[in-house]
């Protein structure tokens, strides 16, 4: 995607339709293992993508790895 951050952004920071149907594809790519009825995780996932978004992270692999990263648990520290 070769816009920038400021263009994908309407009035009060709502993003516009191309960038929108980005982030609907990425979800539901990184969910598709994910039941529908999964609410929670795929919530969770969506608000990941859209702080990433947000923090200019704008590339379709950069969307992926937010939405991935979402998805595993954090490791304990030993």
């Amino acid at each position: 995607m070769q816009c920038s951050a400021s263009s994908q952004f309407r009035e009060f920071g709502v993003f516009n339709a191309e960038m929108t149907a980005l982030l609907r594809a990425v979800l539901e790519e990184v969910c598709e293992n994910i039941p529908v009825s999964e609410t929670g995780a795929r919530a969770y996932v969506a608000s990941k993508l859209l702080d990433a978004a947000a923090h200019g992270q704008l590339s379709t692999d950069a969307l992926k790895a937010a939405g991935r990263k979402a998805l595993n648990p954090p490791t304990m520290w030993r």
